[in-house]
Formats: structure tokens, C-alpha cells, sequence
């Protein structure tokens, strides 16, 4: 199991300008979410895992304060605990790097990363496939166990052969804090056009709230994903897209011939803080993650081993914004929006709004070919697995991890 904890300056400091972007990172000068995670794993009758907490810092100059801070609340953590905690430090990835240096593959550096959400999901992979595992179960640290079973509903189904198919991707899904699977917005004028939420909570009704148990899905929660090495080993995230890498490592899988399913059963109680980004920044992100997404679609070539896609096979959501009629969203989501904040008498986000339409037909737009990029991507991924593999190599790399 896996845990990426994102850490942020002292509250007074804030964003500086160079940090990394995250959600909801935790201020250093609060306690935040992850030792109330952590504490959640002793509601679990099946304990037979190892925990590793990945210390994520927004900004380079902070890293051994996170680690420090990361530390101590899993000393405070695991006094109790029957399970191995082990912690992933910024030292550790720099040991692994100097590793690669001296023996000839410095080349594989940049797809080990600390940086953007990907990047992260990637180590939350690598580091089971070092340390031996068949499975890596990926937990965020704003959720908490409910469900005692959980642990062995996660191991129930993934790496076994059902019903004709070998399944290698399960994907949970979150409980809201109110113990609904379904999203509860405020409906605003804007969201008319960009309905993301209605047609969230329509994918959910259609694959969460339906039978069978388990079932092909068009979407998969980062924070409840259990993924076998067999496409953990050929399959990378794509640190292109900006944010919602979990979707988009759903969509990357398919095309490599992989199939994520739901198990209904498997849930995990979701308590997020509040976003501090303004709405119209969400949409600026949510923008580019799916220009970028459709691109990768449009730009498929055939390629031997690899399965075209298309929107339609991630109908409802997210394939209603991976198709031709992206931009008109876009456009009149964000007037809606703009005149919101006119009227509440917020000119700059006003026009902030206005900019994301423009930006959508510029800066939005990929400068490659992100399905080309993919490609490459998964190569090279696939290189740094088998050459980690290699059992020296693999032993010297989990003494660092294990250190």
C-alpha cells in the first residue's frame, strides 16, 4: 500500500512562485490529514502488506522539513500499528538517481520523479515493484478505512482470471463525507455547459450503483486504485497531463490492452480539504487535461499491440469532454462564468474566465504529439522495470528505500 503525502510552506508563507501545484498540499505549520489516514489501517482485519508513505514537498527548499515532519507523525502513527511503515524521502530518490549515474542509465532519471502528480503516481508503482510486490494498492492521505474487509476485497479479484479475462486493474471508489458515492454540488449557471459533475455522478449511478460487482469502468479514483505488476511493469502515468493522471493512466492502459474494473464493493471514505483555487483556475486545469487527453486519442496511429480507442468507450465521464465539441464548452461554460463574477464584482476573475476560452485555442493545445510522447513514455518505462529487475540492481535499490 501506498500513501503520497503533499506537503506546502507555513501558512503565512503560502505559494511561491516555482512551487509545485497541488490540490490541497498540507501546510508545514499544521497537522493535516495523513495521521488520521495512517490511524484509519488498524480498522483492517488484513494486515499482511507493507505501508510506504511518500514524503512530497512543493518546493525543493522545504524537503527536509517534510521529511522530518512526515517522520514524526509516523513514529506518533506506527507505535500501535501491525503493519511495516516505511517512509520515501526526497534522500532516497536522490540515492536511487546517483545509483542509475554510475551504472550507465542516467537516461532513466527523469521518469523517477517527486514532482507533479504523475511523477508521484509512477514512484507510488515503482517502489512495490522494487520491494517484490505482485500488487500495489494506491491510497491518498484525505481518505480513511471504514470497511474492514477492505484489504481483502482489494486482493479478491486482481491477478486472476474472471469470467475469460485476466483482471490487472481494479479501481474503488471514494465515499463522500456524507457516505454517498454521489457528488453534492451547488448547481451555478456555468455548469449547465460544463457539466462535469452531472455526468460524474451519471457514471457513477451506471457502474457504482449497478450490478454486477465487478464491471468494466470508464473512470478510476487515484486514491482507490489497485493495480497489478503486470501493468504496473508495461504501463506508465503520463506526467504530460497536468492533472487527472488517474483517468488518463485508465486511457493509456486500454490502449496498451488493459482493462480497469470497478469493484462496487470496494470503498473508501473521501475527506478532502477545501480547494483554494478559484474556480476559474479548476476549469483552466480541467481544460488541459482534456484538450491534452483528446489529443492523445486523436493522434493514434495503428501500432501492433496497441488498441485504438475512441471518446465514446469513456461515455459518460470522462468521454463527454474528450470529443469535437470540447471547445464550444469551453467557451460558453466560461462566459457564464465570467459574468458570475461580474456581477459579484469580481473583475479580474472575470476576466481570468475569459482568458481560459483564448487559452483553450493557444496554450492549452499540446506543442508534440502526446500519443507519440505515450509511446516513447511506455518504452522507456517498460526498459527501467526490466533493468531494475535484475536482482542486484533491485537489491541495492531496496536498501535505499528500506533505509
Amino acid at each position: 500500500m501506498v500513501i503520497p503525502s503533499y506537503w506546502a510552506r507555513e501558512s503565512g508563507v503560502g505559494w511561491k512562485d516555482g512551487d509545485a501545484i497541488y490540490d490541497h498540499p498540507t501546510p508545514l505549520d499544521s497537522e493535516g490529514t495523513l495521521l488520521r489516514a495512517i490511524q484509519s489501517i488498524d480498522i483492517l482485519e488484513d494486515k499482511d502488506f507493507q505501508l510506504v508513505i511518500i514524503a512530497v514537498a512543493t518546493a525543493e527548499d522545504i524537503e527536509k522539513q517534510v521529511e522530518k515532519k512526515v517522520a514524526r507523525i509516523i513514529e506518533s502513527a506506527s507505535a500501535t500499528m501491525d503493519v511495516e511503515v516505511l517512509l520515501f524521502r526526497s534522500s532516497n530518490l536522490t540515492q536511487i538517481h546517483e545509483l542509475l549515474i554510475s551504472d550507465g542509465k542516467k537516461a532513466y532519471i527523469d521518469l523517477l520523479k517527486l514532482r507533479g502528480y504523475s511523477n508521484v503516481r509512477n514512484l507510488c508503482t515503482f517502489i512495490p515493484h522494487i520491494l517484490g510486490s505482485d500488487v500495489a494498492v494506491l491510497i491518498d492521505d484525505d481518505e480513511v478505512f471504514e470497511d474492514r474487509e477492505f484489504m481483502s476485497k482489494a486482493k479478491e479479484f486482481i491477478g486472476k482470471n474472471i469470467g475469460g479475462r485476466i483482471v490487472n486493474a481494479v479501481a474503488g471508489y471514494y465515499l463522500q463525507p456524507d457516505g454517498d458515492y454521489q457528488l453534492k454540488k451547488r448547481f451555478r449557471p456555468w455548469m449547465r455547459y460544463w457539466d462535469n459533475y452531472e455526468r460524474m455522478n451519471e457514471a457513477f449511478d451506471t457502474v457504482i450503483g449497478t450490478d454486477p460487482r465487478l464491471k468494466e469502468t470508464p473512470f478510476v479514483f487515484g486514491g482507490n486504485m489497485i493495480i497489478h505488476r503486470n501493468l504496473f511493469n508495461v504501463v506508465p502515468f503520463d506526467p504530460g497531463v497536468p492533472r487527472g493522471e488517474d483517468i488518463d493512466f485508465l486511457i493509456n492502459a486500454k490502449m496498451f490492452g488493459f482493462t480497469f474494473f470497478l469493484d462496487n464493493q470496494l470503498s473508501i471514505k473521501h475527506l478532502p480539504p477545501s480547494k483554494t483555487h478559484p474556480i476559474w483556475m479548476q476549469l483552466r486545469e480541467d481544460r488541459n487535461r482534456f484538450i491534452y487527453e483528446r489529443a492523445k486519442i486523436e493522434n493514434q496511429r495503428e501500432i501492433k499491440g496497441m488498441i485504438k480507442v475512441y471518446p465514446e468507450n469513456f461515455d459518460p465521464y470522462p468521454g463527454c469532454f474528450l470529443k469535437r465539441d470540447l471547445e464550444a464548452k469551453i467557451e460558453k461554460s466560461c462566459k457564464l462564468l465570467s459574468e458570475e463574477y461580474l456581477a459579484e464584482g469580481e473583475r479580474r476573475s472575470s476576466e481570468e474566465a475569459l482568458n481560459n476560452i483564448a487559452l483553450a485555442k493557444t496554450d492549452a493545445v499540446p506543442k508534440y504529439d502526446p500519443f507519440q510522447s505515450v509511446c516513447v513514455l511506455q518504452k522507456r518505462w517498460q526498459e527501467l522495470m526490466k533493468y531494475s529487475s535484475k536482482r542486484e540492481v533491485r537489491s541495492c535499490i531496496e536498501e535505499i528505500i528500506e533505509l
